[in-house]
């Protein structure tokens, strides 16, 4: 019981957090061109680095929060719920993670909250900060990311992966799909609303201890060398590319603005099919 208080708690947590800051756009950092350099001149290099860490580090620490708030507290309250809408027959079966329905244990709650913050909710705060030029602005952005995850990753990857066979043991499968759509939805709405508030709080990599200790998550990315690398490679891409003017122009464009939704909607309608299908199929599982 004290597990899902704890839970319950930290997803009002989240939950307040999206209430307060939901309404923040992404604030860049300064512009790293100074204001004295020529406009063709390239910005310094150590500057688009602190740059880039810092998207980094808001990328990073966002989608830890949402990933420990919603994705994981929030995902052991569905689990609990539906082992309790299950029934009787369900009642101590092994589910694909070896753990038992309806038992919630202190270890089992902590390894999967870890385990969901560390790579669901690193991945997405780092998708999110590359996207967020080409969602709307506030209230906006973050319900269309959530909406995003749950359409092309939700059905996909997890939590609404078609050939998990936990949905065999308990559902009802319309509860299944409510309730892990609402939780996606949720995480990404969260997502959105710390970077933006986080965007607000970090400052620039200096060579102080509140700058140096606000870069600390990063550290993260050692844990996970898929995603530590390919931020690593990004990041060499990135200083690359700001020594090119005009593929910083191309960047810095309105236009790109324009094609990069346009492409976000024609992503989500190739995927929706696949995704009603699964639903679908859940829906009639459970």
């Amino acid at each position: 019981m004290a597990v899902i208080v704890v839970c319950f708690l930290l997803v009002l947590v989240g939950l307040a957090a999206v209430v307060r800051w939901g309404g923040l756009p992404v604030q860049p950092p300064p512009a790293p061109t100074p204001a004295s350099a020529a406009p063709a001149e390239p910005p310094p290099m150590g500057l688009v680095v602190r740059h880039y860490l810092w998207y980094l580090t808001v990328a990073v620490t966002s989608g830890l929060g949402a990933g420990i708030l919603a994705a994981g507290a929030g995902g052991r309250l569905v689990m609990r719920l539906l082992a309790v809408t299950a029934g009787a027959d369900a009642q101590g079966r092994i589910t694909e993670a070896d753990q038992l329905v309806g038992r919630i244990t202190v270890d089992g709650t902590l390894g999967f909250v870890v385990f969901t913050g560390l790579f669901f909710g690193l991945a997405s705060g780092m998708v999110f900060v590359l996207l967020h030029r080409w969602l709307p602005a506030g209230w906006g952005g973050g319900l269309a990311y959530g909406v995003l995850l749950l359409v092309v990753a939700g059905t996909r990857l997890e939590p609404l992966r078609r050939t998990n066979p936990d949905f065999d043991l308990v559902g009802p499968g319309w509860v299944s799909v409510v309730a892990f759509a609402v939780l996606v939805v949720f995480h990404g709405v969260l997502v959105a609303a710390l970077a933006g508030r986080l965007s607000r709080a970090v400052p620039l990599l200096a060579a102080s201890p509140g700058a140096i200790a606000a870069h600390a998550p990063l550290l993260l990315l050692g844990l996970l060398a898929p995603l530590g690398l390919l931020a690593a490679i990004v990041g060499v891409v990135v200083v690359g590319a700001s020594r090119l003017p005009r593929v910083v122009a191309a960047v810095q464009s309105p236009r790109l603005v324009v094609v990069g939704r346009a492409a976000l909607v024609v992503a989500c309608l190739l995927v929706v099919p696949g995704f009603v299908s699964t639903v679908v199929t859940i829906v009639g599982r459970g």
